[in-house]
Parts: structure tokens; sequence; C-alpha cells
């Protein structure tokens, strides 16, 4: 497949960023999306250029790291798929994709598509951590908790914190994110 790219280039928080043009050419139908921009990065380092920088942890749609607006959607055109389970077989031969980060106070930009997540860290952190010792863990058997209590508290835990609700939303509001991480902690003992 031949791919063309227009890409948010930013080289840093400070400087102006634009969109620039890249042509991909033998792009295969299997390779995942972020597949797909290691194969851009390789062409642009033999060619001696700056590689695109844009955060991936794992893989596997777990940690939500992949996240960027892709044709103007929050990981792209496929609902409940995170960026990096998105496959090229989504795209056609010859279709031109827009990359851009997730556009949001909340995520400043720090490089190219690399946004600082921070605010949900200090979300999390403002969850209720105390210093004080309260003896031995319980053994985690010994603390009954109800079948239908931990699947609500497993369905809240579903969210990976890809801040693609906050990337979406037209106020950039993280009260899905908050509402999820609150619901989850509150549940369990």
């Amino acid at each position: 497949m031949r791919i063309q790219l227009r890409i948010w280039r930013q080289e840093r928080q400070t400087k102006q960023g634009r969109l620039l043009d890249y042509s991909l050419q033998n792009v295969t139908p299997d390779m995942s999306f972020l597949e797909m921009l290691d194969m851009l990065n390789e062409q642009l380092i033999q060619k001696k250029e700056r590689p695109v920088e844009f955060d991936h942890d794992c893989r596997e749609g777990i940690c939500g790291q992949c996240g960027v607006m892709i044709n103007g959607r929050a990981h792209g055109p496929l609902p409940n798929t995170t960026t990096c389970q998105l496959h090229m077989r989504t795209f056609a031969d010859g279709d031109t994709i827009y990359i851009e980060p997730f556009r949001a106070t909340a995520f400043p930009i720090k490089c190219d598509l690399k946004v600082d997540r921070s605010a949900f860290d200090r979300i999390i952190q403002a969850g209720g951590y105390i210093s004080a010792s309260t003896g031995e863990a319980a053994e985690a058997n010994s603390i009954p908790i109800r079948h239908d209590v931990a699947e609500a508290a497993f369905d809240a835990a579903a969210c990976i914190g890809c801040g693609a609700c906050v990337a979406t939303c037209k106020n950039s509001s993280a009260a899905l994110f908050t509402s999820a991480k609150v619901t989850q902690l509150a549940l369990l003992p």
C-alpha cells in the first residue's frame, strides 16, 4: 500500500508546530499503526532527519499511551480500539492520513505527537493516599467482596487513562476518567 501522511511536527513546546507531508510505500495491511510510524521513522533516520516522536508503551491496547488524533478522531476510525491496535488494513491504498496530538489544555504538547499526561497522574494522586502505618495488609481472600461489587469495580477499571475522553470533549474535561477512577477505588476496600 502507498500511504500519504500529514503529521503534526513540533520540535518543542515553546516552538510553533505545523503539519508536514510524508509518503510511505510498501505499507502492509497487517502492520499496526505504530509499526507504520516506525517505518516512517526508519526512513527519516536514514535521511538524517529528526524522527517523529510519539508515545507508546505496551503496544497491546492496555496502557493508553499511544493516543493520537487520526483523521480527527481519538485513536482513529475504529470504535473501542487504541492506536496501537489499529491496523493499516483499516485504510485504503493511496489514503491521506492526518495524525495530530491530543489537543487539550490539560495535555500540553511536549514534542510532535507527545503530550504531557501528568494531569491524570495528579487526579490519581489526589485519590486519598495516606502515610499512616496501618499494620500488615489483610490477606486478600479474607476481605469478602460481593460478586456484583467486584464486577462493577472491574468495569470502572476498564478505563486505561488514554485521554481520548479529554481530547474529544469540547471543554477538555477529564470527567469520564475521574469518575471511572473514583468509582473503581470507592468500590474496593
